[in-house]
């Protein structure tokens, strides 16, 4: 396998990770509320975030580099105050990180392009997958119909 097929995903998207250029531009797009989450590994206050009602048609894209994470047809409302699904874009595009902070076990998903802090994943979800991406809205951007 050529170097330029190991950095794309199944679905054909690129996973290399920004340059640090590249990195430093992204991150000053950030807000304050979104570097303490998406670069210090922070949460969102429950039932806060701006993409929790969403229900249109379309693809949740990490905030920072734009990488395709979730549909909006895996979307669920899980009660828990922060936007939910049972399944990924493509399961390559999500990295997962055993996390023991906070006094408990869990597994913190980042994107796998340029490591942001996405949320956690829980096995607590609906069926199909028994899974349950529980994600910071300001780690996601909505794009409509994509």
């Amino acid at each position: 396998m050529s170097d330029d097929s190991a950095a794309r995903s199944a679905s054909g998207h690129d996973l290399t990770p920004p340059g640090p250029e590249e990195r430093a531009r992204l991150e000053a797009t950030l807000d304050a509320e979104e570097r303490r989450v998406i670069l210090n590994q922070g949460t969102e206050r429950p039932f806060c975030g701006g993409l929790l009602k969403e229900k249109g048609d379309g693809v949740f894209h990490c905030r920072l580099c734009h990488l395709p994470l979730f549909r909006s047809d895996a979307k669920f409302e899980s009660g828990s105050g922060w936007p939910s699904f049972f399944a990924p874009y493509d399961p390559e595009h999500i990295r997962y990180i055993r996390d023991m902070s906070h006094g408990m076990v869990r597994t913190e998903i980042r994107c796998k392009r340029c490591d942001g802090h996405l949320g956690h994943v829980f096995e607590d979800g609906p069926q199909p997958t028994g899974l349950r991406y529980c994600l910071n809205s300001v780690s996601l951007r909505f794009t409509p119909g994509d």
